[in-house]
């Protein structure tokens, strides 16, 4: 029997660290090949990590409540089969290759052979994670690279020098703040240069020792008199980041329609009682949600991300459309696949199933990335209208009001009707106001006239 280590993977987020939000499983538990062990807690999402090994706990290497480095190890589990020099030799070294791990899927159990690590030769752009938020929303970064702890291994010895490693964020702060990387000694997983390593360099301060730290405790809320502080960390960390991005980078614009929805509010009641969507909970904000879709197909401009480095508008053929929910962790997106391609009944039912999952936590880093163009519903706290700060890496996004019964003209009389504001941000380098414009009409009048989307198609 062989004792092996259990690192920290890369869950495919480009993130250098997790918080440990919990154990499901002690000292002395035998535990098989993808077991949940452990339930982490990214930028994102939860995440449950399952055991790469089949064996016996040995040691549990974090607390519940610390923030982990990617790579640094968290569990020692005991394997029968293998000789305990080849377990040796993986303990020693991070994983050759970090892979997503949900469960589902699990990583490759870890042969005996130690790793290499092949020369790092720059990024290369890919298509965006697309961030999924409403201003006061959580939005992934909307064009990122791979990973800087992607699939990488031991360097071989080399006459020339590696570039010091990094993440952007830090790049740019240590140009802010002018410290020179190279002068750095990284103190984070297999030597990368952190914040704090900027930081205290340009106070003077003196590095600490290389070394991959197992765990630091997350700071939690101080009262200090008549303030509470508050760390900035986690969802609000990512979402403050997201945010600024995309205010700083992307020209809003913002446009508003006042509509009756009175006639759509009594479809829905009709469609209730059809077999087609016994038990699934249909809404306004689902009517919204496929007229939406039915819209894009007019205007497709609105579905589309700006590529910086390219120079290039990408306009999408599918629709990834996100849905604001909040929940216990802040305000989470999570997008509905290929929206574009279910009918109503679909629409509404992946729209409750993927709230509900958000508000107990239990999203998955897949459901929200790749958003594509995304909904906001400020009515449930009774606001009429709003201008949303765009998600990274998408065109538009749309702000459902909250619908209240108002007089309002109706068949050359006034009547009293049930009246909602529609509002939307746009990036008006990839939108122009006549493609907003006709968008939001399109939307609108679905929503005030649902026999009106037999003239549009």
């Amino acid at each position: 029997m062989a004792v092996k280590q259990f690192a920290l993977p890369d869950l495919g987020e480009g993130l250098t660290e997790s918080e440990l939000v919990s154990w499901h499983v002690a000292v002395g538990d035998t535990v098989t090949l993808n077991q949940p062990i452990a339930e982490v807690e990214t930028a994102k999402a939860l995440v449950e990590l399952p055991s790469p090994f089949a064996g016996v706990i040995t040691a549990l290497l974090a607390e519940p409540g610390t923030t982990v480095l990617v790579g640094a190890p968290i569990l020692q589990i005991k394997v029968e089969g293998e000789e305990p020099d080849a377990a040796a030799a993986v303990a020693a070294d991070a994983p050759a290759e970090r892979e997503p791990v949900l469960v589902g899927y699990g990583p490759k159990v870890e042969g005996g052979a130690k790793p290499t690590r092949r020369a790092r030769k720059g990024r290369a752009g890919v298509e965006p994670e697309a961030g999924t938020a409403s201003g006061a929303g959580v939005a992934s970064e909307g064009e990122k690279s791979p990973s800087p702890y992607g699939s990488s291994a031991r360097l071989e010895t080399s006459a020339a020098k590696e570039r010091t490693r990094s993440t952007p964020p830090v790049r740019k702060l240590a140009r802010d703040l002018g410290v020179d990387l190279e002068s750095l000694t990284g103190t984070g997983a297999d030597g990368l240069v952190t914040r704090e390593d900027v930081e205290r360099a340009a106070a003077g301060g003196a590095p600490k020792a290389a070394g991959i730290p197992a765990a630091r405790a997350v700071p939690s809320a101080t009262v200090q008199g008549d303030v509470t502080r508050i760390p900035v960390a986690g969802v609000r960390k990512h979402t403050a980041a997201a945010m600024v991005q995309s205010a700083f980078t992307a020209p809003h614009a913002s446009e508003f329609l006042t509509i009756d929805v009175t006639e759509t509010l009594e479809l829905i009641d009709s469609l209730r009682e059809l077999p087609a969507f016994r038990g699934i909970r249909l809404n306004l904000l689902g009517i919204l949600a496929k007229a939406m879709c039915l819209a894009i197909v007019r205007t497709p401009e609105v579905n589309a991300r700006w590529d910086e480095q390219a120079q290039e508008i990408i306009q999408y053929h599918y629709v990834n459309l996100g849905i604001a929910a909040a929940t216990p962790r802040g305000l989470m997106v999570p997008n509905i696949k290929n929206a574009h391609a279910l009918d109503l009944a679909g629409v509404a039912q992946e729209l409750s199933s993927l709230v509900a999952t958000a508000k107990e936590g239990k999203s998955s880093p897949a459901e929200l990335s790749g958003g594509t163009i995304s909904i906001t519903n400020i009515g449930v706290f009774g606001i009429d209208a709003g201008t949303p700060i765009l998600p990274p890496g998408e065109a538009l996004i749309l702000a459902l009001g909250a619908v209240r019964r108002l007089p309002w003209e109706h068949r050359g009389e006034i009547a009293l009707r049930s009246i909602l504001t529609l509002s939307i941000s746009f990036d008006h380098r990839l939108v122009d106001g006549e493609q907003a414009s006709r968008f939001l009409a399109d939307v609108g009048a679905i929503l005030s006239k649902p026999a009106a989307l037999l003239a549009m198609v």
